[in-house]
């Protein structure tokens, strides 16, 4: 028995964050500037497929 299902899936990997905000501090130094970090390179989307799967309603509300 074979059966098609037809959706449509919205996904989105993550921005990798805003970073940090941080200033660099040192005794003799005035003005120090920033030191904070950019953030990371964000998430990435895996797909896997099942072969015995033959329905995608487990996937309904996820």
């Amino acid at each position: 028995m074979k059966f098609l299902d037809q959706c449509k899936i919205y996904i989105r990997s993550g921005d990798g964050g805003g970073g940090a905000v941080s200033f660099r501090r040192e005794k003799f130094i005035e003005y120090g500037g920033p030191d904070g970090g950019d953030g990371g390179r964000g998430g990435d989307v895996w797909i896997e497929a099942v072969e015995g799967l033959n329905t995608l309603i487990d996937y309904r509300y996820q």
